[in-house]
């Protein structure tokens, strides 16, 4: 089974991210993360975690911290340039930026790698193998507009992180599922165990 390719970068909203191995990982997917060197300080200051950056004690840690057993989980340090999944001959189903900060948008629509995650996305664009972006940031100014249109125009599908009050969400979770049901729609994957809106209730 291919592999989707799950990268958090350092900005807010950090829990989408999280819900998206969560569910990826119950339904039996197989999963590679890599988280930027800027999310690690935003778990810290945001989540008040200390995620690990050594790769088997961080996916110790996502088992432990998810609760779920299933599913293939490999997780790769930010500057780890050799891993697999730099490589365009390493096959994968594609690649979710969730969520992408404008630096990491910006580096990409630029075909400037300083990271894993960056290379990871310029190799799924040059192998024309989906790649979607779910940028955080508010308001857009004019380059992070620009960017968003260039990367866009290369192949990539923007998903920004926005809910939706027609499903009458009650909590932060009903809200953080519907962002993640409409980031793996558009990868085409159907997965099971979360919540959709059915229509309203007569």
């Amino acid at each position: 089974m291919n592999s989707i390719v799950i990268a958090i970068t350092g900005a807010s909203a950090m829990q989408i991210g999280e819900r998206s191995i969560q569910i990826l990982l119950e339904n039996n997917r197989s999963v590679d993360l890599i988280l930027s060197k800027g999310a690690y300080e935003v778990a810290k200051s945001e989540r008040g975690i200390n995620i690990p950056v050594e790769s088997n004690t961080q996916c110790e840690f996502w088992r432990n911290k998810l609760g779920v057993k299933s599913g293939k989980l490999t997780c790769y340090r930010w500057n780890d340039h050799s891993a697999s999944i730099a490589s365009g001959s390493h096959k994968t189903k594609g690649m979710v930026i969730v969520p992408c900060s404008m630096g990491t948008l910006g580096r990409i629509a630029s075909g400037f790698s300083l990271d894993l995650i960056e290379r990871c996305a310029d190799v799924h664009l040059k192998e024309n193998r989906p790649l979607i972006i779910s940028p955080r940031e508010s308001p857009l100014n004019l380059i992070h507009i620009e960017n968003l249109k260039r990367i866009a125009s290369a192949g990539a599908l923007i998903v920004p992180p926005i809910p939706a009050w027609y499903t009458n969400p009650q909590t932060i979770e009903d809200i953080i599922d519907f962002i993640v049901v409409r980031l793996f729609d558009s990868l085409g994957e159907d997965l099971n165990n979360i919540k959709r809106w059915d229509g309203p209730i007569k």
